[in-house]
């Protein structure tokens, strides 16, 4: 049993090592060609970390808890130990799959409508409400023509990363 409590514990040290040494042993096996994509992630040290210590721990409740041998044990150890290495591997691979979506920049205002919030004189900078990812943002906003407050606008351009060309809406 004692043995069984080693790898337990030794997996739950190698899980905290894994914090600490990210990613060595994909690179130890990324930089073989012929490796390169066979694991994918298989021989990770959370993945190993998992497997050790369900083994180790799982060998133990069943040698504690039963009548049987360590030949049984290890074999219900290894099968929870592969358990666990799966779930490591299908939610590591689940996160770093995850993906957000690309930050919102000003070129991605050309196009949408707006409302003037401050009248925009002719040549001269007024202000319009836009929604930018969902969100209502001021910008500084420039027109050929004035523009009175109230009026339905659409960007033309975004000249500065706070300001923007708009025109009004012809209905």
């Amino acid at each position: 049993m004692t043995v069984f409590l080693g790898l337990g514990i030794a997996g739950i040290v190698l899980l905290v090592l894994s914090l600490v040494l990210d990613g060595v042993l994909e690179g130890l096996f990324g930089g073989a060609g012929v490796l390169d994509g066979l694991f994918d992630g298989l021989l990770s040290l959370p993945v190993v970390a998992g497997f050790v210590s369900m083994l180790g721990f799982g060998g133990a409740i069943v040698l504690g808890t039963t009548g049987l041998g360590a030949g049984p044990a290890t074999v219900a150890g290894a099968c929870a130990g592969l358990g666990a290495g799966w779930v490591t591997w299908k939610m590591t691979r689940a996160l770093m799959r995850d993906q957000t979506t690309p930050t919102p920049r000003g070129d991605d205002l050309v196009g949408t409508a707006g409302s003037v919030v401050t009248a925009i004189p002719a040549d001269g900078y007024g202000e319009v409400l836009l929604h930018l990812a969902g969100q209502p943002v001021k910008y500084a906003a420039r027109s050929s023509a004035a523009v009175a407050r109230g009026t339905e606008i659409w960007v033309d351009a975004a000249l500065t990363p706070t300001s923007v060309a708009v025109r009004p809406v012809e209905r």
